[in-house]
């Protein structure tokens, strides 16, 4: 029996594609597709960058406590916006949540500016005027999102999130 490489194909099945062939039309698509047949071979068609998306945006499905939708909007468009936070989560992507969490929350301002946010992309999603906070003032009891209950959505997804609890 003769020894033949599996990547040349028999007489026979040459024969086959060439009158396959014959009675198709020439396209550029299909020429990038002979030449580009095993460009994949063995790696995803994802991009790491939209596998780290991914993973954080399932792990926000499942451990963010956010009844309204805003925090989660909002904490996925700053992820996917940062190129930093994302070219730093592709072998971690949960750690480098964790990270950027833990700044958010060392920082009264930037919490203040989340805050912002996320009422004005409620105000958006259900038509409403947002509830922003103001210094000083009471809190609005009709605020879904204060910096209180900010804080407390972000500390309990801290805990679920590996690293240091």
């Amino acid at each position: 029996m003769k020894d033949r490489r599996p990547s040349e194909p028999s007489p026979d099945d040459a024969a086959i594609e060439r009158e396959v062939r014959s009675g198709r039309k020439f396209s550029l698509s299909e020429a990038i597709g002979r030449a580009g047949g095993d460009l994949m071979k063995g790696a995803s068609p994802v991009t790491r960058r939209r596998q780290a998306e991914v993973e954080i945006e399932l792990h926000l499905d499942r451990h963010l406590r956010d009844g309204e939708g805003a925090l989660q909007t909002v904490l996925l468009r700053r992820v996917r916006e940062s190129e930093d936070l994302l070219a730093s989560a592709y072998d971690a992507p949960l750690s480098t949540l964790r990270e950027w969490t833990l700044g958010v929350l060392s920082k009264e301002a930037r919490l203040g500016r989340l805050v912002s946010a996320v009422d004005a992309e409620w105000g958006r999603m259900y038509g409403e005027r947002p509830h922003f906070e103001r210094e000083g003032a009471p809190e609005d009891p009709g605020d879904p999102y204060t910096r209180a209950s900010v804080r407390v959505a972000l500390e309990a997804l801290l805990e679920t999130l590996p690293g240091e609890g």
